[in-house]
Order: C-alpha cells, then structure tokens, then sequence
C-alpha cells in the first residue's frame, strides 16, 4: 500500500514537472461554456470587420496612388485573415448538421492523405515522418463525408507537425462489428504530452504549438464533429513506448 502511494506521488511529481500524461479526454462543461463564449464573440467580431473590409476595398477601388494602395491592400489582406479565424469561431460554435452518407472509406482516405501530406511537404520543405496506413479492403462509414475528411485532415495534420519530433505515424481504420462502430486511430511516436498540454488540448486557439497539437480550431473541430456523429475521442500515451495514440470511436449505424 505504501509503495502504491509513493508511486502515485512520482507520478504526480512528473506530471507537475512536465512529463507525459497517461491519458486525456475532452471536458465537456468546459467546452460547452467556450461554445456559448465563441458564438458570441464570433457575431459581435463580425460586424465591425465587414465594415472595415468593406471600407478597404472601396477605397482600394478607387486609389490611383500605389504606396497607398499597397496599404489599403495589406489592410484588407488583414481584414480578410481575420475573417477566415472568425468562420472557424462560428462552426466550431454552431457547425452545419451532419449530411450523413455511406463513404468508401478505402477510397476516400488515400485521396486525402495524398493532398495533406503534399500541402505539409510545400508548406514546410522537409522531409514528413513515415506515415503508414492500415485500412481494410472495403469499408463503408455513415458519416458526413466533408466532416470526416476534416477529421482525419486535422489528425494527420497535428502527428505529422515537426514539433511532435515523430518519425512514424500510423493511421488505423477498422470495423468493430460487435459494437457496430469503426474505430479510427492516429499514433505517434513522438515526444508526447505535458500534462499543460493535455489539459489545453481541446482549447480553440491554444498557444501551446511547441506541442504540435490543439493550436487554433484543429482538435476543437475535430471533438465537435465526431460529437455531432455521437461518437468519442480520447488521447493516450503509448505506455512503454513514445508518443501518443489519438482514438476516435465513431458509430456506424
């Protein structure tokens, strides 16, 4: 008994000192109050922003002068970034509603990994981790078909960022019949999570990009539309080995 207190204690002394965590899930009431604060901020955001944006180009319509309009230019450019961060805010905060189809899983998931890992590759000029791809030959999945690709991009995205330090990510689809799901798993063999971190993950614009993981609307939009599918994600640490395994169970009814 002694000695499972002393355990407990070392491992609280490393979680507090940085080390890896066991396991993270998101907390719902926590997300659910930044939901209410999103929806809010986005429209009140918004509204101001459209005026300047409109304002900008109506003056870069009619300026003749090019360090002005050069100006006007990066103005709207700004404008404009900020429009596209408040259109994450909005369907993070109210998301369309799954238009649920049967998707070729063994289709569609080679097509994508191809166009993410080419956007990473042109974005970054380096060499990827190893990435492997575990898909059973043929499997349908009830689910939205812009929604899922979303997911899956916004996975590989985050295990493959350098600041993960992997070298080898797995993506793993397969049908678990008894529970009429499909399990979806993403894992690493990267450095892992701090226990700051894991409890971030889940947070919109989280700061935290030395861990590769949860900056901006990824792993919020990620949750919120495998919520919407009504199905569960979780992020474990890979025991004995490095890295982290993010597990997604999505029904399939």
């Amino acid at each position: 008994m002694a000695t499972d207190s002393m355990n407990d204690d070392h491992q609280d002394q490393q979680d507090h000192q940085g080390e890896k965590i066991k396991s993270c899930q998101p907390d719902r009431d926590h997300l659910a109050a930044l939901i209410e604060f999103a929806a809010a901020a986005g429209h009140e955001i918004n509204n101001p922003l459209a005026v300047i944006l409109g304002r900008a180009q109506l003056l870069l319509n009619r300026e003749k002068d090019e360090a002005k309009r050069q100006s006007l230019e990066t103005i709207a450019g700004q404008a404009m970034r900020i429009r596209d961060m408040i259109g994450d805010v909005m369907l993070f905060a109210d998301p369309p509603p799954p238009n649920r189809q049967m998707i070729d899983v063994s289709h569609v998931i080679p097509k994508l990994v191809e166009k993410v890992t080419g956007a990473l590759q042109h974005q970054s000029n380096r060499v990827l981790p190893h990435l492997s791809i575990d898909l059973p030959e043929q499997l349908k999945l009830n689910a939205d078909p812009n929604q899922f690709q979303t997911v899956i991009s916004e996975l590989l995205r985050n295990a493959l960022h350098p600041s993960t330090e992997a070298s080898r990510v797995i993506l793993r689809i397969c049908d678990q019949p008894g529970e009429s799901s499909v399990e979806i798993t993403v894992k690493d063999d990267g450095r892992g999570l701090t226990k700051q971190e894991a409890a971030h993950l889940f947070d919109p614009f989280y700061s935290g990009r030395q861990a590769g993981r949860g900056l901006g609307f990824g792993l919020c939009k990620v949750w919120r539309i495998v919520e919407m599918h009504q199905g569960t994600i979780a992020i474990e640490d890979n025991d004995s080995e490095a890295g982290i395994t993010v597990r997604i169970n999505w029904p399939n009814r």
